[in-house]
């Protein structure tokens, strides 16, 4: 394998195509079934689906069969099959749902949800890092290799279209097409992060998330709140009250151990050794307003925080009106969507369950107090990576970051990993990703580090041709 002749190969492949192909991508506003319940009458998870087909259609790779599979009211699955001349298959995952725009994106700056902006080597645009590159990368990273005739394994491309709503359409395919995907040998997913632009990072853990929206009512509707405070208790404080049975309003801490898992030695040490490689840059790369720190001084805590203890975040509201109407009114109620993040290796189903227990038990004053649970996500933690694994995840970040590789948790959810983790248990993993310092994936601005996608696009090629013979 001529490494020099795979980047040049990537690059030309990116520059030419792939990057303009993307810019059409972000033009479509498809949000995935949770954030566009009609997606199916609005037609746009249809374009993107039909945009990634036809781009990979026309790349003509020998020896392969392309579908964009569908069942009934599910969302399609565009999948291809890459016949090979060694024993083994490699499956390639990504999505092509989005999330929903959200607001502070830089208008002044020309930058918008679905509108694609380069600037300073960056894509800005929705879905383009989160996970619309993964499609054009894989298949780019195909064709280096029959570029220079080098021989592979049965290859297997699956792009979903659910994931960013917890992939609840891909158990459905996985179990129907069960025979076309096969039995991986190894998983390559490209849609996790990386710690920094300078290096291959693999993702060994992935927490798990439970969502839900708690609503707290204590009126059929609204009063002067001169008249009613200190008589009725404000849906606020109850809610508040509520939710410190959960958190640590102090410090963050999630307080009821079914929530905490044990940490496993040997994450604690890549845990470490990543905040080594990162230093500062585990925080430096998040918008902190005036004189805001993080959360504990030691930068090895703080990756153990957000890969492997739970963290709640609220969302979304309902009830409390904007400032410029709020008059002096006690309001009949508050709603609040959580989003709490569990150990990789905690039950989502466990967890909802018992938080619902948790949140609904003897309300204050015998206020109604719900806890409407949505679909939850299990956490994955990965088996212990292959000695050959290793070594080819080595070679391809010095041969083409100029850096050793580094690995460390992430605190977001890929579902699928779950699923073909419990699924496959045979298989070894390489989860990766260009989700970056200030990449900012679901927020606003988000963008694609370019450079960063063109090298892990070579990287994978050089694992797909060093898989085991």
């Amino acid at each position: 394998m001529n490494s020099t002749r795979i980047q040049q190969f990537v690059d030309g492949v990116w520059n030419e195509s792939i990057i303009p192909t993307l810019h059409d991508y972000i033009r479509i506003p498809n949000q995935s079934p949770d954030f566009d319940p009609d997606w199916a009458a609005h037609g746009y998870m249809e374009q993107a689906v039909q945009l990634a087909h036809d781009w990979v259609a026309a790349r003509e790779i020998a020896n392969s069969h392309l579908e964009i599979l569908r069942l009934p009211n599910r969302t399609p699955l565009l999948l291809l099959e890459v016949e090979g001349s060694q024993p083994g298959t490699i499956l390639l995952y990504g999505h092509l749902d989005k999330q929903p725009p959200f607001d502070g994106w830089r208008t002044d700056e020309g930058l918008g949800p679905w509108t694609p902006v380069e600037r300073d080597g960056k894509l800005y645009g929705r879905g383009g890092a989160d996970d619309g590159y993964a499609v054009f990368a894989s298949v780019a990273a195909i064709e280096a290799l029959h570029e220079q005739g080098l021989s592979h394994p049965r290859l297997v491309v699956v792009i979903e279209c659910s994931e960013e709503s917890g992939s609840p359409d891909l158990p459905h395919y996985l179990n129907a097409y069960e025979d076309r995907v096969g039995r991986p040998d190894l998983v390559v997913c490209l849609d996790s992060g990386c710690g920094d632009y300078d290096r291959l990072w693999n993702t060994t853990s992935l927490r798990g998330i439970v969502t839900g929206t708690l609503s707290v009512n204590v009126l059929t509707e609204g009063v002067h709140s001169g008249d009613a405070s200190g008589v009725v208790a404000s849906s606020f404080r109850i809610a508040r009250h509520v939710l410190s049975r959960l958190e640590d309003a102090e410090t963050g801490r999630i307080l009821p151990e079914e929530f905490h898992a044990p940490i496993p030695e040997a994450r604690k040490q890549q845990a470490a050794q990543a905040a080594d490689v990162l230093a500062s840059a585990i925080f430096d790369k998040f918008p902190f307003e005036g004189d805001m720190q993080p959360m504990a001084a030691d930068r090895a805590e703080l990756v153990l925080n957000r890969t492997w203890r739970p963290a709640l975040s609220v969302t979304g509201q309902e009830g409390l009106p904007p400032l410029a109407n709020s008059g002096n009114v006690l309001r009949p109620g508050t709603a609040f969507k959580l989003s709490l993040r569990v150990p990789p290796t905690v039950s989502s189903e466990g967890a909802i369950a018992y938080l619902k227990t948790l949140l609904e038990a003897n309300p204050p004053y015998g206020a109604r107090v719900a806890f409407k649970p949505d679909h939850p996500g299990d956490g994955w933690e990965a088996p212990a990576s292959a000695p050959w694994l290793e070594s080819l995840v080595a070679e391809a970040s010095q041969t083409y970051f100029g850096n050793a590789p580094c690995a460390m948790g992430e605190g977001g959810s890929i579902p699928f990993m779950g699923m073909l983790g419990e699924k496959f248990p045979q298989a070894q993993f390489l989860i990766t990703g260009v989700l970056g310092p200030k990449s900012n994936a679901h927020g606003p601005n988000e963008f694609l580090h370019l450079d960063c996608a063109r090298k892990l696009t070579a990287c994978v090629a050089h694992v797909l041709a060093g898989f085991p013979r």
